[in-house]
């Protein structure tokens, strides 16, 4: 799932921020210092697409990404595999262009799936 620039900020500080913040908090805390209303908007779309939950607090609602960052990470790679004409063409390409970190972990999760251990 793609974010637009404004949804990622959102995202990005809601993630930094596991325990929630309100509208006027989120507003405040982004460098592009959007307003309050627009703020509400996108949370309205990412609650919608099931990135954000919200949970009324008096007269505000306190919103909280839904899950992880890694949750979302691994659910856009997931997506774009499953767009792939070719998958193994596209894997191929992409363990190739990857760091030997990144070559590393990926080959300890298929390891540890191999041997039936939870991620």
């Amino acid at each position: 799932m793609r974010l637009g620039n404004l949804e990622r900020s959102i995202m990005e500080t809601l993630w930094n921020h596991p325990g929630g913040m309100f509208a006027q908090d989120l507003a405040d805390a982004l460098p592009s210092t959007p307003a309050v209303t627009t703020v509400l908007t996108v949370l309205v779309r990412l609650s919608r697409k099931g990135l954000v939950t919200r949970e009324r607090v008096g007269r505000a609602h306190l919103y909280r990404a839904a899950g992880g960052k890694d949750v979302f990470v691994a659910e856009a790679m997931r997506e774009v595999l499953d767009d792939a004409g070719d998958v193994e063409a596209a894997v191929s390409r992409f363990v190739g262009s990857v760091s030997p970190q990144v070559a590393a972990a990926l080959r300890e999760a298929l390891n540890s799936r191999d041997l039936g251990e939870a991620p």
